[in-house]
């Protein structure tokens, strides 16, 4: 098994992700910006930021996976964006992967838009994260760095408000919103991580986004 490092463990994807890594055998390197007392002991947990490059550089060096499971957004503006060249550039010299946690709102709805978050009926205090998020695949996709990418954007009922259940029952999809036949869409925080290992342990998305959902 390999080593994967998860910027955001213990956070509601961080932690569902860091699960399935341990369930499936692989060590695990987790960041978080706050020391976490009683954390798992099969985690080696690190207190740092994203934002500390020599310590991206470092992680990166260690692991063969980065996952970024960090907001988009912190105190209402853009995070998330601004540090994927950096990112790039420390898994670029370290030959590892970078898989990113994406939102839903850069969805479309259908084939030729609009987005998912510029329908009407999508709440505004999400906005600035879901854009955060949007930004983040535009940065990637317009690097010409050499890193291997992958992005995944969840159902658009997905959180820690909806749970759900581990079912290892799911599709994936490309750039359009999955919905079932009653027009619903969602996905478990579970079966969301079963999906994100999936693609650490058989690559199939190389420098491309994703989705997933019932």
């Amino acid at each position: 098994m390999s080593t994967i490092a998860i910027f955001g463990f213990t956070g509601y994807v961080g932690s569902h992700i860091t699960a399935e890594a341990l369930r499936r055998g692989h060590d695990v390197i987790g960041i978080s910006r706050s020391e976490v007392p009683g954390s798992d002991a099969a985690v080696t947990a690190i207190t740092g930021s994203i934002t500390d490059q020599e310590l991206v550089r470092d992680v990166a060096q260690r692991a063969s996976t980065l996952v970024v499971a960090v907001h988009g957004s912190v105190d209402g503006a853009p995070f998330l964006p601004g540090l994927v060249p950096s990112l790039l550039e420390a898994a670029a010299a370290a030959g590892s992967r970078l898989g990113f946690v994406g939102g839903a709102g850069n969805l479309l709805v259908a084939a030729g838009g609009p987005r998912v978050v510029d329908t009407p009926e999508f709440p505004a205090f999400a906005k600035t994260e879901a854009e955060s998020q949007a930004e983040a695949l535009k940065a990637l996709q317009a690097s010409e760095s050499a890193a291997d990418w992958f992005y995944v954007s969840p159902a658009a009922g997905f959180g820690p408000q909806a749970p759900g259940e581990r079912t290892g029952s799911f599709r994936v999809g490309g750039d359009i919103l999955l919905t079932d036949a009653d027009g619903n869409s969602y996905i478990s925080g579970a079966d969301y991580a079963i999906a994100f290992l999936d693609e650490i342990d058989t690559p199939k998305h190389h420098q491309q986004p994703f989705s997933v959902a019932y």
